[in-house]
């Protein structure tokens, strides 16, 4: 196929990396260069935050009505219902996620946000106006931060970007986006419709590596605030590099979820629910179900469901609407992946299916899915983030010691729960220290409901109404209402009530 060259959108233009430099986007599931992006360096960083900082501080953006920016993002959502089809067929090339993922959960969603915080922006408002002095009136009104630095990771590139510059947009602030080197071809296709619908320098994309376009992002003392999705060292990075201005920061930072199965769970739901959980998106998700505690009365009986279900489970083209699972995103992930499988092997958890690279297929980075049984806690499968399909079965005999277990890692962003006893699920449910919790379901995200993790895996809220407490300042506006040149409580400052 021919490779298809791009541009950076900076300032109301496309544009290439001052350096001319550009570096190639490879297929991951046939080893192919597919697109020639920009690498950018921190003077193109500087361009697209001084465009972002100009259209800010002019009001071109922040100064238009909510029912403008709300037709906006009403306008982008239908561009992208449109191009469903092309856009999906870019995310399984960019990323490797089957297209039935990408067309029938990604695309679906990112149109969802979109409609969604265009309705949201008309209702930004202030939890309260009264009079609590006696002698005038308090108000809170919602105002926009400035210049956002949104930088997205590579497993969701569209759809994580669009929980930020969605509600970023939507409260008035100006963004500029780092897509991931890895996948950055969705954004700049999507910025090629935005780019005629929005005023010069409200919304710029910068392509480049995190060390020189994400570094100067998260020092640049122009911008307001950092949201940013990916792993936990990085996110440490930024938030040193934030401190330049204490400028304010969102960190979404990965997860290792835990999916506890009771002992009156429904085994059938339950195992179909891990395998789905657990591989989806070739378990390159921070939400997926990784860690398995099963109770011992139910262990045989849970592992033989799980094995025969994942055999079922067909990895090959992603474009092929019979794939279940594609590749990993890059060479690297593939190393990666076989390492923690090795450890898994070294340390003494016992592989019941899985655990290599699949013999027929001879190109791209795929890797079978992957399930250890009597897995340690102590174990790195166990305890790090892996990012690839290999899920780690535990056995437990008491629901405080699956609840201990559950919580004995650093992560807290996502769990589920699978009893059939809903105060029994309920009370592990409320002891799980985990941002978002589901009971007998595993990864359901709405539009409408906040998703953020707790410890390690970050703080701040995407998606809901929560999400615009990340984008707009509030501030209290008083105003007199006795009209007298003194005011009542002066006398605290002249010594006398008179």
């Amino acid at each position: 196929m021919a490779v298809e060259r791009y541009q950076m959108f900076i300032d109301g233009k496309w544009v290439d990396a001052k350096s001319g430099e550009t570096f190639d986007v490879i297929n991951p599931a046939t080893e192919e260069v597919i697109a020639k992006v920009p690498q950018g360096g921190r003077e193109d960083a500087k361009a697209a935050i001084d465009a972002a900082r100009r259209a800010f501080d002019s009001g071109v953006w922040s100064g238009k009505t909510p029912a403008e920016r709300s037709t906006f993002l009403w306008k982008l959502a239908d561009i992208v219902e449109k191009d469903t089809d092309r856009l999906a067929k870019i995310l399984s090339m960019d990323v490797g996620k089957t297209i039935k993922y990408a067309k029938n959960s990604d695309i679906p969603f990112i149109i969802d946000n979109f409609r969604y915080f265009a309705g949201a922006a008309r209702m930004l408002e202030g939890k309260a106006m009264a009079n609590y002095s006696g002698l005038g009136l308090s108000m809170i009104q919602r105002e926009p931060i400035g210049v956002i630095a949104a930088i997205a990771p590579w497993n969701y590139p569209l759809y994580i970007e669009t929980w930020k510059m969605a509600p970023a947009l939507a409260a008035g602030n100006t963004v500029v986006v780092k897509p991931a080197s890895y996948t950055p071809l969705a954004i700049l296709e999507i910025m090629k419709h935005a780019s005629k619908l929005l005023p010069r320098g409200v919304l710029n994309v910068v392509t480049g590596p995190g060390e020189t376009v994400g570094a100067e992002l998260a020092s640049n003392t122009k911008v307001d605030k950092v949201s940013f999705t990916g792993d936990v060292s990085t996110g440490k990075q930024i938030m040193q590099l934030a401190s330049s201005n204490v400028k304010e920061i969102e960190l979404e930072l990965g997860g290792k979820a835990p999916f506890v199965v009771l002992p009156d769970a429904d085994i059938e739901a339950a195992a179909e629910g891990a395998v789905v959980s657990g591989f989806w998106n070739t378990a390159q998700d921070c939400t997926a179900a990784t860690r398995i505690y099963v109770h011992d009365s139910i262990y045989p009986k849970f592992v033989k469901r799980l094995v025969e279900k994942t055999k079922k489970m067909r990895v090959g083209d992603p474009l092929s609407e019979r794939t279940d699972m594609g590749p990993l995103i890059s060479a690297r992930q593939l190393e990666r992946v076989e390492k923690y499988v090795e450890s898994g092997k070294k340390q003494g958890a016992k592989l019941l299916i899985g655990g290599g690279r699949p013999e027929k297929i001879k190109k791209g980075y795929y890797f079978e899915p992957t399930i250890f049984g009597d897995v340690d806690q102590k174990m790195k499968i166990c305890k790090e983030e892996i990012f690839g399909p290999v899920l780690s079965v535990i056995r437990y005999k008491t629901i405080d010691e699956a609840i201990e277990k559950a919580n004995g890692v650093i992560y807290g962003l996502a769990a589920s729960v699978w009893g059939k006893d809903i105060t029994t699920a309920m009370k592990v449910a409320s002891k799980l220290e985990f941002g978002s919790v589901w009971i007998n379901e595993h990864g359901i995200l709405v539009s409408e409901m906040p998703h953020g993790g707790f410890k390690q895996s970050g703080f701040g809220k995407d998606l809901s109404m929560y999400s615009f407490e990340e984008y707009t300042h509030i501030k209290h506006i008083y105003v007199d209402q006795t009209g007298l040149a003194r005011k009542p409580w002066y006398w605290v400052v002249y010594g006398d009530k008179k």
